[in-house]
């Protein structure tokens, strides 16, 4: 099978990569003949690594419109989300929009993490500033209270402050906690109007709530979400998690680079990924630097400030007994007390 592909000279050398490495890279790993002359590239082989090859290009694409150049994680990323077997596991699209247009994951590990989400009670997932980890999972909690799947959608942060002391905050409990809770807010805002906000809150169906507040309470029919859960310690940890009652989900986002708590403190995301790795129904996602949909400048940083410390070695994340695709392991478990 032949294919001709209409390359744009604006985007030929973003797409080929210098010295024609991103070609190479298909050529390795799809196993297809590439011939690039002028603005054509000719694709040749197999009926389906051809059409894999195609539908990568597509992917590539996209993700040049978000990044200036194309790197090997971006090739890897763009294959795997070309795959066709990728493609008939997609998740539905949720019913959520945000400025008219619908939310869905927009790389490999993030459509991992909604499907876990999907397919989970308990969801851990972890990663760089960036990544989706808060917006997604935020964009599940509307798209299930919207279809009525939950009857409340409670959003808990730990009132952690992130190296600075602000000392008394005036007013009642909700302006007090309302600094704390505000990334929730925001990406709450992005999917819904705000009249539609305060009815759902007036009416107990949205609640945002520190952590602290979370003690004695059994949660229903309810979709959790704990964000910033790096700065949450063990027993915190502890005392949210057992909080899930019937008919409800769980989901802990956090960035274990990003750890706020007192020198000394172990921090409850690292210390749940250490004991429930092996528990079934449980997920772990991590998500890395390709992962990343804020300004493309945000992986650059993530990525200079990496160089500066030490990363974990990858490994495999265990859900529900089975190994979950990661695409940059960020969690490591401490090691065992002496």
């Amino acid at each position: 099978m032949i294919v001709t592909v209409q390359i744009d000279a604006q985007q030929r050398m973003g797409l080929y990569g210098t010295a024609d490495r991103n070609l190479k890279t298909l050529r390795e790993v799809l196993g297809v003949t590439l011939v690039a002359r002028d603005d054509q590239l000719k694709i040749s082989g197999e009926p389906a690594a051809v059409e894999h090859c195609v539908a990568t290009l597509h992917q590539m694409r996209r993700l040049l419109r978000e990044h200036r150049s194309l790197n090997q994680e971006h090739i890897a990323s763009a294959i795997r989300l070309a795959a066709p077997e990728t493609h008939a596991q997609h998740p539905p699209l949720l019913d959520v929009t945000v400025s008219g247009r619908a939310i869905e994951p927009r790389t490999a590990g993030q459509r991992h993490y909604v499907n876990a989400m999907l397919e989970h009670d308990l969801v851990f997932c972890a990663g760089p500033a960036g990544t989706g980890k808060t917006f997604l999972a935020v964009a599940l909690a509307v798209s299930m209270l919207r279809q009525n799947k939950v009857r409340r959608l409670v959003l808990v942060r730990p009132a952690v402050e992130a190296g600075e002391k602000l000392g008394f905050l005036p007013g009642d409990i909700q302006a007090k906690v309302n600094p704390y809770l505000r990334p929730l807010l925001d990406a709450l805002h992005d999917m819904m109007p705000y009249e539609q906000i305060r009815r759902f809150m007036a009416n107990d169906m949205i609640e945002l709530a520190p952590l602290a507040y979370m003690r004695g309470r059994t949660l229903n029919e309810s979709i959790v979400l704990l964000d910033e859960a790096q700065n949450t310690t063990p027993a915190q940890m502890l005392m949210f998690l057992t909080r899930l009652g019937e008919g409800s989900k769980m989901v802990v986002t956090g960035d274990p680079t990003q750890v706020d708590l007192e020198p000394g403190q172990i921090s409850g995301l690292v210390d749940a990924h250490r004991k429930l790795s092996g528990v079934k129904g449980v997920a772990f996602i991590e998500l890395g630097r390709s992962d990343i949909v804020r300004h493309r400048l945000v992986q650059n940083i993530v990525q200079a400030y990496n160089r500066e410390t030490a990363v974990p070695a990858k490994r495999p994340i265990a859900a529900t007994g089975r190994a979950e695709a990661a695409t940059d392991a960020r969690i490591a478990p401490p090691p065992e007390p002496a």
